[in-house]
C-alpha cells in the first residue's frame, strides 16, 4: 500500500513540527480542527498542515494516523479513530506504558487497521535539534523510511509493539523523573534551612547537581504534560513487578506545578520551590495498580475449620469489649 497522506492528531508543539517533518518529505500532511484550540490552529498553519475540519474528513482520506496527544487521551483517541472505521496504519507516539500501548493496539487490531508503536525523544524536531523515534511493531521499517532525511531521525526496533513505548519509558525514567527528584530534594533543603550547604556539598562531590536541580525552572511552564507521562512510567515498572511509587511522587510533583502552565516566561527557583512545598487534595491523584487492585478486591470466602474457629474468636472478643 502507498502511504501518502498522513492525519496527524493532534498537532501540539511536537505534533506539529513532526507534520513539518513529514510535509518537508513530500507526504500530504492533515489534520481535523474540530474542537481544537486557537493554539492548536495556529501551530498547525505555521507547519504548513491542511486542516479537514471534522475527523472523520480527515480519517476518509489518509493512509496513516498519527496519534501525538497527551498520555491519558491516548487510548481514547485510538478508540474514537477505530469507531469511525479507519483500516490504515496507525502510529501511536505517545508517551504511554507498553501495557497501554498494546490495549491500543488490540483497539485499532480489531478495526483491521494495522498498528505501530512510537516512541519520541527529544525535543520538537526542528533544524538544529536531536531528535528520534523509535518504532517497533507492523509496517515499522516501512514507516521509519517516511522521515529519512527529515529532522527527526526513525529508528525501527526488531521488538513487536509495546517495545519502542518501553524504551521511552526506561529513558524518561531518568530523566524526568531525576528532574523531579532533584526539584524536591531542593524544596526539602529550603524547608530545614539546608540548601546553602547542601549546594556547598554538592560543589565539592557531585558538582554538576546544582546546576541540574535548577533545571525545573524551564520546565515547570510544562510540567502539567509529564503528570500522566509518570504515571504510566509508574505503570509499567509495576506491570514488570517493580515498585512504581518513584514515579507516582514525580507525577504529584509535576501536578504541584500546573499553575505555571503557559506561563510567560520561567518562573524562579523560589516560586517553584513554593509550589512544591504546598499540600494538595488527595482528590484526584492516581493510585497504584496494586493499591487499586487490593481495593477492587472482593472479599475473599474463608474455607476450613481452622479459618471458622478464628472467627469465631474474633468476634467473642468483640463482644466481650463491647
Amino acid at each position: 500500500m502507498a502511504m501518502k497522506t498522513v492525519a496527524l492528531l493532534h498537532p501540539g508543539e511536537m505534533g506539529a513540527a513532526i507534520g513539518a517533518c513529514l510535509g518537508g518529505r513530500g507526504l500530504r500532511v492533515v489534520w481535523a480542527s474540530a474542537g481544537r484550540s486557537a493554539g492548536t490552529r495556529a501551530r498547525a498553519k505555521a507547519a504548513g498542515l491542511e486542516d479537514l475540519g471534522p475527523l472523520e474528513r480527515a480519517l476518509d482520506v489518509a493512509d496513516i494516523v498519527l496519534s501525538v496527544c497527551p498520555p491519558h487521551g491516548a487510548l481514547a483517541l485510538a478508540r474514537e479513530v477505530a469507531g469511525h472505521g479507519f483500516s490504515g496504519v496507525y502510529i501511536d507516539a505517545n508517551a504511554v506504558s507498553p501495557g497501554t500501548v498494546r490495549d491500543i493496539g488490540r483497539v485499532l487490531e480489531a478495526s483491521e487497521a494495522t498498528f505501530v508503536d512510537g516512541g519520541i525523544i527529544g525535543p520538537p524536531p526542528v533544524a538544529g535539534a536531536s531528535s528520534r523515534i523509535y518504532l517497533s511493531g507492523g509496517r515499522a521499517k516501512d514507516i521509519a523510511g517516511l522521515f529519512a532525511g527529515s529532522n527527526l531521525e526513525a529508528i525501527p526496533l526488531e521488538g513487536p509493539a509495546g517495545a519502542a513505548s518501553a524504551l521511552k519509558a526506561c529513558y524518561a525514567a531518568w530523566t524526568k523523573g531525576a528532574t523531579a527528584l532533584l526539584a524536591a530534594i531542593r524544596a526539602l533543603a529550603t524547608h530545614e534551612g539546608v540548601e546553602a550547604a547542601l549546594l556547598e556539598e554538592w560543589k565539592r562531590s557531585q558538582h554538576e547537581l546544582a546546576k541540574r536541580s535548577e533545571v525545573i525552572t524551564v520546565q515547570a511552564r510544562k510540567a502539567w504534560r509529564w503528570i500522566g507521562e509518570m504515571e504510566e512510567i509508574a505503570a509499567s515498572f509495576e506491570a514488570a513487578g517493580l515498585p512504581g511509587g518513584f514515579h507516582l511522587a514525580a507525577a504529584e510533583l509535576y501536578r504541584r506545578l500546573e499553575g505555571f502552565k503557559n506561563g510567560a516566561g520561567p518562573p524562579a527557583l523560589a516560586q517553584v520551590t513554593a509550589a512544591i512545598r504546598r499540600k494538595v487534595s488527595p482528590v484526584g491523584r492516581r493510585k497504584s495498580i496494586a493499591q487499586r487492585e487490593k481495593e477492587e478486591a472482593p472479599a475473599r470466602f474463608k474455607f476450613g475449620t481452622a479459618a471458622v474457629k478464628r472467627d469465631a474468636a474474633k468476634r467473642l472478643r468483640s463482644l466481650k469489649r463491647s
